[in-house]
């Protein structure tokens, strides 16, 4: 149903089309479109609820848990977007997903990285909080994906990282270099 303008009050949120019964409690939040079809070909059972530009959502169960996906683009205004529709929809768990560039020389390619906090070097957080707010994840998620991470035996090492995340990728490469030249 096309729309004119946004009214975050609507049950149905102008970007996500999601309504409340859309999508479960917890929300996987990959970036490209692309990867939702490889998340839910491990689920149980899934259905396409909603495809709006970059935003696409799937609503299934894993192991007969209610579980959700939704794309949010490149970009930390566009996954704000999506995050902050979510929540009006009720979505209380959000992890994102996907990949990310990384630092530390022992790092590899496919590795597990579960990310403890942020550098809010990307703009977007500051309409939010303060500058000096850290970006911290949620004890519980982090401590429950170490969990799961255990049980489910995966060979992938991992580590708990903070990340940093920037919006212009070009101006991110000049930092990550000149970091890289400070470490050495």
């Amino acid at each position: 149903m096309a729309r004119d303008s946004e009214d975050p009050n609507a049950d149905v949120q102008y970007h996500l089309e999601v309504g409340p019964k859309d999508v479960a409690d917890t929300v996987l939040l990959p970036g490209n479109p692309e990867r939702l079809e490889k998340i839910v070909a491990f689920w149980d059972d899934h259905e396409i609820r909603a495809h709006h530009r970059e935003y696409r959502t799937a609503t299934g169960t894993y192991e007969g848990t209610p579980i959700s996906v939704t794309s949010t683009g490149i970009g930390s205004p566009s996954a704000a977007i999506a995050v902050e529709e979510l929540a009006r929809v009720g979505v209380e768990t959000m992890i994102r997903v996907g990949s990310c560039g990384a630092i530390q020389p022992e790092m590899a390619v496919g590795d597990l990285v579960i990310t403890t906090g942020a550098v809010r070097q990307e703009g977007t957080s500051d309409e939010y909080v303060r500058e000096d707010y850290p970006a911290a994840a949620d004890y519980e998620v982090v401590s429950a994906l170490v969990a799961c991470r255990r049980t489910a035996r995966l060979r992938l090492p991992h580590r708990c990282h903070d990340e940093r995340r920037f919006v212009l990728f070009r101006t991110g490469s000049t930092r990550l270099r000149r970091v890289r030249s400070r470490r050495r």
